[in-house]
């Protein structure tokens, strides 16, 4: 029996390897045709779905010698009306012959995508860390206890549901403060920030309950203030779930699409403020991948793998780093 439940331990963190290779392997495979064609600078490409002319190299013919100058001179003396073109055929052979070509650019997504996350934890991890402590050290029990519920109930919110209050209700309030569009990158990081702040509050208060009473206590008989306990002894002693809570609501806000995709305004133009509306990776797959096609197709698809590359990379580093340092 001991060995059965080995053998399934073992296949279940197999599993989780498998998956997350066969993930980076079907992403690559179906963005290759994008890599191909734009390489890395489609990172720093602003453009999306631009049609650019394609320069043809022109073709001379040698000029001719002999028989053929004094044919050319002949043909010189012609009446004029015979060489002369219309204007409009000469237009349409143009436009005929330019060539041209569709680029893709992921920079503005990218760019979008970061913003978005930076101002939801910046937004979100004040006022986190704040409830947590009131929570866990401040707050009367009962009173600790309704309103850690409402917290976990407004972690089981569905992500749409953010999104349309943020549009019709606190989208108005935003602009009316600050300026600019009711859509926008400001509104969507501020509407994402209170959506990954119960996952962070939840973590850290449970953190923070796990610190050993008699530490505490020991810190109380050497006079030291609430204020100095929670700063010197809770806070050391939590930090590893404190940083945990933080890895988890960053992978969140990386990945979050329905509730962005109501507020950030969805067009592909670089914000120039922080009220500008933009794009992000998940909100410019999930309203372009229906119609895609083609070379259209592989550059979403590279924008998924430079989404998950960059899940990883943040995630790991945050992980291996920070939580090493912590421990």
């Amino acid at each position: 029996m001991e060995k059965i439940f080995q053998k399934l331990s073992l296949t279940s963190a197999t599993l989780v390897f498998v998956l997350l290779v066969g993930i980076f392997i079907t992403l690559y495979s179906a963005a290759k045709p994008a890599i191909d064609e734009f390489g890395l600078h489609f990172i720093v490409n602003p453009d999306w779905n631009k049609e650019v002319v394609i320069d043809a190299p022109t073709q001379t013919t040698p000029p001719e010698t002999g028989m053929a100058d004094t044919m050319q001179d002949d043909d010189a003396i012609a009446d004029e009306d015979d060489m002369i073109l219309d204007e409009d055929e000469m237009m349409l052979d143009d436009e005929d012959n330019v060539e041209t070509k569709t680029i893709y650019g992921g920079l503005v997504p990218i760019v979008g995508t970061l913003l978005t996350t930076i101002i939801a934890l910046a937004f979100a991890l004040p006022i986190a860390m704040g409830i947590a402590v009131f929570l866990a050290e401040i707050a009367p029990k009962n009173i600790s206890y309704v309103v850690g519920i409402a917290i976990e109930l407004l972690a089981a919110i569905p992500s749409i549901i953010f999104g349309m209050w943020g549009l019709y209700y606190f989208a108005p309030i935003v602009a009316d403060i600050v300026g600019g569009y009711q859509v926008s990158l400001l509104t969507a990081g501020l509407v994402l920030g209170v959506m990954i702040l119960p996952f962070m509050a939840a973590i850290t208060r449970d953190s923070m309950n796990t610190t050993p009473a008699v530490l505490k206590e020991s810190a109380y008989a050497l006079g030291a203030t609430k204020f100095e306990v929670i700063k010197d002894i809770i806070f050391p002693y939590s930090k590893v779930g404190i940083i945990g809570s933080i890895i988890l609501a960053l992978g969140r806000a990386l990945g979050e699409t329905m509730a962005v995709a109501f507020l950030i305004g969805s067009i592909f133009v670089l914000p120039k403020a922080i009220n500008d509306p933009t794009i992000s990776i998940p909100v410019a797959m999930a309203n372009n991948f229906g119609e895609a096609s083609g070379l259209g197709e592989s550059a979403l698809f590279y924008l998924a793998l430079i989404l998950f590359i960059i899940s990883f990379a943040v995630i790991s580093l945050a992980k291996f780093y920070f939580l090493k340092k912590a421990k």
